[in-house]
Parts: structure tokens; sequence; C-alpha cells
């Protein structure tokens, strides 16, 4: 069957790619893949030594950081409450008053 009785029959053919074409997509594909390994290794060691060096200054600062989460904290929320309430008032009122 040639090509033109099979795409006929609703089949198609699967061309091969050339040799260097699947080279250099492998070479793309390794040196992408090199790159993205060394990057991640780099920002593991940066994490590392950045958390060394951050967690005496955590320690010493924890009693000021944790009451200052809290009451942030606390803030966020209100707001948050006061604005779902305020937009919920208007909601009724505004479907009473229809």
């Amino acid at each position: 069957m040639d090509q033109s009785q099979h795409q006929q029959h609703g089949g198609t053919m699967q061309q091969q790619q050339p040799r260097s074409y699947q080279v250099v997509k492998a070479a793309t594909a390794a040196t992408a893949g090199g790159s993205m390994l060394v990057l991640s290794g780099l920002i593991l060691a940066a994490t590392v030594i950045m958390l060394t060096i951050a967690t005496p200054l955590l320690v010493i600062f924890s009693p000021v950081l944790v009451p200052a989460l809290i009451t942030v904290g606390l803030l966020i929320t209100g707001f948050l409450a006061s604005g779902g309430f305020g937009i919920a008032a208007i909601t009724v009122l505004s479907w009473i008053y229809r």
C-alpha cells in the first residue's frame, strides 16, 4: 500500500526525525536540565546559609516578633470581618429596599 492509498484509508504515516535533530534535541535537554540542577543546588546552599544566619536573630527577637505577629493577625482579621459584615449589611439593605 503506497502513501496515497494509506492516507485515503485514514491512516497516518509517522516520519522519522533526522539523527542530527535528535542529537540537538538531546543536547539541548541535557544542557537545560544540567543548568537547572546546578541552579537548584545553589539555591539550596543559599537557603541553608541564610537559615543559619537568620536563626539566632529569630531567637533573639522572638519576644518581640510573636506578639507583633499576633497583633497584625488580629488587625487583619478585624478589618476583613468588618468589611465582610459591611458588605452583608449593604446587601441586606438593598434587598429590603427592592
